[in-house]
Parts: C-alpha cells; sequence; structure tokens
C-alpha cells in the first residue's frame, strides 16, 4: 500500500533555510556518500564553535547537523570550505553509499559514485525542485545502506553489475556499475515529473514503482579497529548520541578523510593501530541512540539523553515524542517518553523503572 501523500510543505532543513528548534536553528549539511576531506572536517568545527553550538551532530543519512546557529556568517564558511557547491540543491543532495565499500567485503567498489552522482544532481536544474527527504544510495552488496529507506538504491550483484530499487523493491531492472548514476538520475527527473504532492517513491499509488520487497540484511555499525582487504587498517567510530565536539572533530580529521555513516558513526580509511589511544574515544558499538529531547526540542517531554540506558547488546531508540526523531531503520527497542515515564514497545512504564525493564 503507497504511503497517504504530504499536504504541508516540505520544510526539509539546510544551510539557508534552517529549522527554529528550541535551542536556536538548526542547519543541516549534506555530505553525500557521508564522504568529507580532513580540511572540510576541519572547517565545520570551525563553524560549529564561531556560529553554533560548538558541536556537530551526526544524522541517519549520513549527513551533519549544526545546533544553536545563533551567530552570522555560517553559509559563507560553509561555501568557502566547498560544502555548499550549488545554493539551489543544497537540500537535495541526500545520498547514502556503503561506508566499508573498497576496504573490506562488499561485492563492488561504490567509492566515487556518491561524488558523480552530486555533480550530475546540481547539474541539472529541475532536480533543485526535488523534496528534501528524496534519498539516493549506493550499495555494494552486502545490504546496509539498501535498507535505509532510500528512494531509488543501485545495489551491486557483482562487481561490474547490479540491480535497481525503488523505495526498498527490486525492480528487476538490472544496470551496469558504469550507468548507475545515469539510471538514478533518470529516475529522479522521472519521480520530479509525476510526484503530484508526494515528497517519497513510497507515496505514490502507480504500481510502476513499486518492486519486489528484499530482506533487510543485518547491520552491524562499524566500530572498532577495521582490517581492510588489503591488509591495512580502517577504524569505526562511534561517539555518544551520534554527537562529536568541536576538538573531537578535529582530532578524527588528524587522519586524514572521514565517511560519516547512516548509524551515526564515522568510518576513517586508513589509520594506525593506536589511533583510538590517540582519540580517547568511540572505540565501542553504542546500541542506545537518542533524538535531541529537552532542552534542545520544544516538543521533546523528558530529557531523553539524561534518561537513556547503555547496556552491552541493547538495541534501543529514546524518543521524546511520537514523531520518534533520528530513530534507527534496524530493529529497536522502542522507548517513547510520557509522563513520568516512557512507553516500551508500548508499554508504559514509570521513569526509575526502565532501566531495570531493559
Amino acid at each position: 500500500m503507497p504511503t497517504p501523500a504530504r499536504v504541508r510543505a516540505d520544510a526539509c532543513p539546510g544551510v539557508f533555510a534552517p529549522h527554529d528548534a528550541a535551542d536556536g536553528p538548526l542547519a543541516r549539511v549534506r555530505l553525500p556518500g557521508g564522504t568529507i576531506s580532513a580540511a572540510r572536517l576541519r572547517a565545520l568545527a570551525d563553524a560549529a564553535e564561531a556560529c553554533g553550538d560548538g558541536d556537530l551532530h551526526l544524522t541517519s543519512r549520513g549527513n551533519v547537523q549544526l545546533r544553536g546557529v545563533t551567530r552570522p556568517g555560517l553559509a559563507e564558511r560553509l561555501t568557502d570550505a566547498g560544502l555548499l557547491p550549488s545554493p539551489s540543491h543544497e537540500r537535495v543532495r541526500n545520498v547514502l553509499a556503503s561506508p566499508l565499500s573498497g576496504l573490506r567485503g562488499g561485492l563492488a567498489d561504490v567509492r566515487g559514485l556518491a561524488a558523480a552522482l552530486d555533480l550530475a544532481l546540481c547539474a541539472a536544474p529541475e532536480l533543485a525542485g526535488l523534496p528534501g527527504r528524496f534519498l539516493f544510495a549506493f550499495d555494494d552488496g552486502r545490504g546496509d545502506v539498501a535498507g535505509e529507506g532510500a528512494d531509488v538504491c543501485w545495489r551491486a550483484t557483482g562487481p561490474d553489475e547490479g540491480t535497481l530499487l525503488l523505495a526498498g523493491g527490486d525492480t528487476g531492472r538490472r544496470v551496469a556499475r558504469a550507468d548507475a548514476v545515469a539510471a538514478l538520475i533518470d529516475v529522479a527527473l522521472e519521480f520530479g515529473r509525476v510526484r503530484g504532492t508526494a515528497w517519497r517513491v513510497a507515496e505514490l499509488d502507480d504500481p510502476a514503482w513499486r518492486g519486489t520487497p528484499v530482506p533487510r540484511a543485518g547491520v552491524e555499525v562499524p566500530a572498532g579497529l577495521i582490517e581492510r582487504d588489503d591488509g591495512g587498517l580502517a577504524a569505526g567510530v562511534v561517539p555518544r548520541f551520534g554527537q562529536l565536539s568541536a576538538g573531537q572533530a578535529r582530532a578524527l580529521a588528524e587522519f586524514g578523510t572521514a565517511l560519516v555513516t547512516p548509524w551515526k558513526s564515522v568510518v576513517l580509511p586508513d589509520v594506525p593501530a593506536d589511533v583510538f589511544e590517540r582519540l580517547g574515544f568511540g572505540a565501542e558499538a553504542l546500541g542506545t541512540t537518542a533524538c535531541i529531547g529537552r532542552p534542545g526540542c520544544a516538543k521533546s517531554r523528558a530529557d531523553v539523553r539524561a534518561d537513556a540506558v547503555f547496556q552491552p547488546g541493547l538495541r534501543a531508540h529514546f524518543s521524546g515524542c511520537e514523531r520518534r526523531c533520528g530513530k534507527p531503520s534496524q530493529s529497536h527497542v522502542d522507548v517513547v517518553a510520557e509522563a513520568d515515564g516512557y512507553r516500551v514497545d508500548g508499554r508504559w512504564v514509570p521513569l526509575d523503572e526502565v532501566k531495570g525493564m531493559l
């Protein structure tokens, strides 16, 4: 069944059109494929300190948000750093790519495809009108980002070929890796012509836009030292709640290019064995996530980050309200704030019993 189409305007935040949060304007910076160079990561850290709350907040689409942007100059800083290549397209540059592609595992190397799609996207004036929630993805065959709800995804079936997915369904259409970018752009153009008020492919009622559902692959968030296929080392850095201080971001930049994942973590592709001793944070996989909660969000009923429970093996998401912002796409315990407690997978639990229940 298609999802009902939207009746209100798309208000997905960007840099030029930030969201008014309780802690001040929130600006979202798109990083196609999650890739960010060391220089640009330092520029983001500088911008967070100069214009915002001093932190980088990672998102479930491999992007970065700056909160509390109450001081001027953000757009100029990001433009100078090359992070805003097309002001007209800034909110539609939403592209995921398998973070470990070309490093470990996978059927194909999708590195470079996100950047190529970004260039093609920004070169098409009509695609500036895409909804800010439309999502592209390149999956290297392991199934990690194919399960993240992309509107259109190229998923590898071999080193040089793949299949086209629409809203997570396999269309049966086979596409060579060399043609993957053009195929995704064609889908986006056609969606723009037929979408009406829809924001997402899943909201279209035309059966031509649906494929055969694909079983979700289990995803383990890359964490700790990762042995690359070539014998070198990468690292999966998992900051608590996906939040990096400007100082932590600069520490990551010391190791070169970084990859922000859809799981609010960072992959460093090339590191020495003592990387975590030098960083001092982020070596463990943390299964608990949370929205920003109070005081950052006026809709939140609780300071969910203060109440969140971290336990080995626990995968839970704490939400301040029914919107469940930032919830992971993987299976998890659903914990939603209510008066004097939380609703845990639908059952109300007093606050002082939440830890014992989980």
